[in-house]
């Protein structure tokens, strides 16, 4: 499978009751910290800030140790650097208990550096 192609898979948009979210975004990642290892979002976050000049990294939960970790590889590379961070709750259905939990929610932006990445 491609790279692009796992892309696509990676930011595929969740589906919400209320429609409220913000449409799909082509430079957003999603990460998961059981899915895919680490550097594969490392790379991955390296082209879409070739690509677009910016990544937008967001995480749940026991996720967002990755995001963060992810965070800091680009910016102490010197690849990108941090735009804005956002934190929130979301208030999700636990599938076990069946009841509503809030879990956190960290999005992170980063914009390129001013000189061209390569990707290794």
């Amino acid at each position: 499978m491609t790279m692009e192609a796992v892309a696509e898979t990676v930011v595929a948009p969740q589906p919400t009751k209320n429609n409220t979210e913000s449409p799909k975004k082509n430079n957003r990642i999603q990460v998961s910290n059981t899915k895919k290892p680490l550097f594969f979002y490392v790379n991955l976050a390296k082209r879409y800030i070739q690509q677009h000049n910016e990544v937008e990294l967001s995480a749940l939960g026991m996720a967002i140790t990755t995001v963060v970790t992810v965070a800091e590889i680009l910016k102490n590379n010197g690849f990108a650097t941090e735009k804005k961070v956002l934190t929130s709750t979301v208030g999700m259905k636990d599938e076990t208990k069946g009841r509503m939990v809030q879990k956190a929610r960290v999005k992170i932006k980063h914009n390129s550096c001013n000189f061209s990445l390569q990707i290794i």
